[in-house]
């Protein structure tokens, strides 16, 4: 195969960045999206490798956080690990590896950007750790991850809030009184590149939006947004956000 149909010889500057040595026939399973096994006549997809992958993925990012954060609590510890692989998380890792320009896909998603789309990148992200923890097992495995998601680690740490913006503001309306947040969201755009718009609604009025080429992605900007918007009008309390109509003892 040549670069311009898929992985072929240049894939082994995939192989080199990742660090491991794959057999070439499951190098090519693990970079075939449905699209292009679609068109190829129903040859087998990278979604099998995939599902392996997000599992490998889920234990070693776990025993990480929990290893290394041995004080933090367990609600904590999800919220990390949720902003650690969400999809747009993995889709800028598979990015520092140009991981788009070895993904084989059929003529449509090409047509409309599919090697930059976060879904397809997180996928074969996954599948490609699926790859590798059937070659070479779970140590392998886990310095491959290790190594490619230390960086967004160390970041989760340090992202409060960030961690998981729709239940930081779940929280901070309740503190407020102001009832559950809910999400008006529409789409545009056809099927295969919808666009989506969230509105977050807070106590009856629209606090915060977003855009975002899936639903939670837009979602959460917008909780972001609202979230900000309503922390920028409570009173502060040495240094700590309080309901604007807490009392404070002297």
């Amino acid at each position: 195969m040549t670069r311009t149909s898929g992985p072929g010889a240049s894939a082994q500057s995939l192989l080199e960045k990742l660090g491991v040595h794959l057999d070439p026939e499951l190098l090519v399973l693990a970079l075939t999206h449905r699209s292009f096994a679609h068109e190829a006549g129903g040859i087998p997809t990278n979604e099998r490798l995939e599902f392996l992958g997000d599992t490998v993925l889920g234990l070693v990012v776990t025993e990480t956080l929990y290893r290394g954060h041995p004080t933090l609590p367990e609600g904590t510890l999800a919220k990390m690990r949720a902003a650690s692989v969400s999809q747009r998380a993995l889709a800028e890792i598979a990015r520092t590896l140009d991981l788009g320009d070895f993904v084989l896909l059929g003529k449509g998603e090409l047509a409309t950007g599919g090697r930059q789309k976060d879904s397809i990148l997180s996928d074969t992200l996954e599948a490609l750790f699926g790859a590798i923890y059937l070659s070479h097992g779970l140590e392998v495995a886990r310095g491959v991850v290790d190594g490619l998601l230390s960086p967004t680690l160390e970041r989760a740490a340090g992202l409060g809030a960030g961690l998981d913006w729709k239940t930081s503001l779940q929280e901070l309306a309740a503190r407020l009184e102001l009832g559950s947040p809910h999400y008006d969201v529409d789409g545009e755009g056809p099927d295969h590149a919808r666009t989506f718009t969230a509105r977050a609604v807070v106590g009856g009025e629209v606090r915060g939006t977003g855009t975002g080429s899936a639903k939670k992605i837009a979602e959460q900007i917008a909780a972001e947004a609202a979230y900000h918007a309503l922390q920028e009008g409570e009173p502060q309390v040495d240094g700590r956000v309080t309901p604007a109509d807490a009392s404070v003892e002297a």
